[in-house]
């Protein structure tokens, strides 16, 4: 682990030597996920999904062990978080955590609010396949779990598996939901009002509206859907990259700017300006500047938004990208959430992935239950 540190330029100012002594008289403690332990079965009563602006225990996020020019990015969203909730980080061998520990030490992070599990994934999104965590009639967590494969040629076993497999750990009742959902295109204001974008048959071309409809109305408890139009020419097509609900009647949308994808963005801040929420509240809706895209490899275009920033206890992690469009972005996240900490987090690495810092973390509300 001294090793790699040293060579990936992970060390700071510390030595591969001082790296090998503390890593062998101070092992990180990790918590053994089983693989072969079963979820207790949940109720079938529908659950609600809090929303992301209410009590948050903990952020769940998977370290990128093999990917280190993106353990900076993680290291500002632990520092991020630790202050007001507690950070779960996934590792795939229990080794890991003591190097991910020694990386964290000298940077500004409450360790005493890191936990680390022994949880093996594919991936790093784990917005994505990730456990949504509702609350039950009591206010007790409850798991859902969606179909996780959105890429056929890609391994995902792991990652389609692990929500259950965290639920089963942390002892909370868990059911399937059988459709292919990602949770980068869900978003609830924990109130009655669900919100999606049109992607949701990309995985299913059989699904109908009414299917979704009645599958989500089998494990969720809500009373409005809101569907707007996804990106086109973007793998995902999750409505993270399009909206953002600051709260329960102010959403946040992608300026249309001048690219195909203008007539969509421009549809959506049309659709969420003409609606109301589940308890008939208008909807207050501001800007986000857009970027124009940029091409991997000159041949797939990368949608960059400032919408897909984390909500989490007082604070909203942000997505920066090294544009002048970024202090924009800022000033209309601090002017509307004048009471919240707003927080850069620079992902200029990671966006080439398609993603950033709500595609990264999975929220675990607080239960409102008194036991």
């Amino acid at each position: 682990m001294a090793r790699y540190l040293a060579r990936w330029r992970l060390l700071g100012d510390r030595d591969k030597s001082d790296a090998r002594r503390c890593l062998n008289q101070h092992p990180a403690s990790v918590e053994l996920t089983r693989a072969d332990q079963e979820a207790r079965p949940a109720l079938d009563a529908p659950v609600r999904l809090p929303a992301q602006w209410g009590p948050v225990e903990a952020v769940i996020v998977t370290w990128p062990v093999l990917y280190p020019p993106l353990w900076p990015l993680y290291a500002q969203m632990v520092e991020a978080i630790t202050p007001v909730a507690q950070v779960q980080i996934c590792v795939p061998r229990p080794t890991w955590a003591s190097g991910i520990r020694f990386y964290l030490e000298p940077r500004d992070v409450d360790l005493s609010r890191v936990r680390f599990l022994y949880l093996p994934t594919d991936d790093i999104w784990v917005r994505d396949y990730g456990p949504f965590v509702g609350l039950d009639s009591g206010g007790k967590r409850v798991v859902v779990h969606t179909r996780y494969n959105p890429l056929p040629n890609y391994p995902q076993a792991q990652d389609d598996a692990m929500p259950a497999r965290w639920a089963a750990h942390m002892d909370i009742p868990a059911r399937a939901l059988p459709l292919y959902t990602e949770g980068g295109n869900l978003w609830s204001d924990g109130a009655g009002t669900l919100l999606m974008s049109s992607a949701f048959q990309r995985r299913d071309p059989s699904l109908t509206h009414d299917d979704l409809l009645r599958h989500l109305h089998e494990v969720f408890d809500f009373d409005k859907l809101i569907i707007v139009p996804h990106l086109v020419r973007e793998e995902t097509g999750h409505v993270d990259l399009v909206v953002k609900l600051a709260d329960a009647q102010t959403a946040l949308v992608t300026a249309p700017g001048a690219s195909i994808n203008s007539p969509n963005l421009a549809q959506a801040a049309y659709i969420l300006r003409h609606t109301t929420n589940a308890r008939g509240q208008p909807y207050h809706v501001r800007e986000l500047p857009a970027l124009p895209p940029y091409y991997n490899w000159g041949v797939y275009p990368i949608w960059r938004s400032y919408t897909n920033a984390l909500t989490v206890n007082g604070r909203v992690l942000v997505p920066v990208y090294g544009e002048q469009a970024d202090e924009a972005a800022l000033a209309v996240y601090s002017d509307i959430l004048p009471d919240y900490k707003i927080i850069p987090i620079d992902c200029r690495i990671v966006i080439n992935g398609g993603g950033a810092v709500h595609c990264l973390t999975k929220e675990v509300p607080c239960t409102t239950s008194p036991h």
